[in-house]
């Protein structure tokens, strides 16, 4: 009688294994990668739009040309809207004898890691071998071998 055996398992066996230090290397890559595409500012926030553009709204402004203009603290909020790094470096300059964003500090949790799954986000009680990365199920760990496992481009 032959015995049968998985695919899934015949192929982790040929792939190399990563030891800890090159899985962090892959997921500093992985992250870099995603600050990379993170939010910048807008680099046509200051266009402006020429005299002879075609105005698609004349109709709404001609149906409220009688009514005064008037801007609304939503509107100042979205006009000078600051990046992150702007509200940091203000909450520093105004009382750095607080704890603020940089100085704040907490213990170690006393509790053990809780690991996720990398895929959907529940809870995982299992590990790729070639990665290390997480995984909850079978399903879950056929969509990490075929979208993600040790595809890290940089």
């Amino acid at each position: 009688m032959a015995v049968r055996e998985s695919g899934r398992v015949k192929d982790a066996m040929q792939k190399r294994i990563l030891d800890e230090d090159a899985r962090k290397r892959r997921q500093k890559k992985a992250l870099e990668a995603l600050e990379q595409d993170n939010f910048h500012e807008d680099p046509h926030a200051d266009l402006v739009m020429h005299k002879k553009a075609p105005k698609f709204q004349d109709d709404l402004k001609n149906a409220t040309r009688n009514k005064r203009k008037t801007r609304t603290a939503d509107y100042f909020k979205q006009r000078f809207r600051k990046n992150f790094a702007q509200l940091v470096e203000e909450d520093l300059n105004y009382n750095s004898t607080v704890p603020n964003y940089t100085t704040a500090q907490a213990p170690p949790s006393a509790f053990p890691d809780r690991h996720f799954c990398a895929v959907c986000g529940f809870p995982s009680p299992y590990t790729c071998i070639p990665c290390g990365a997480r995984y909850c199920s079978v399903k879950c760990l056929g969509s990490h071998l075929d979208t993600r496992c040790m595809k890290w481009t940089a």
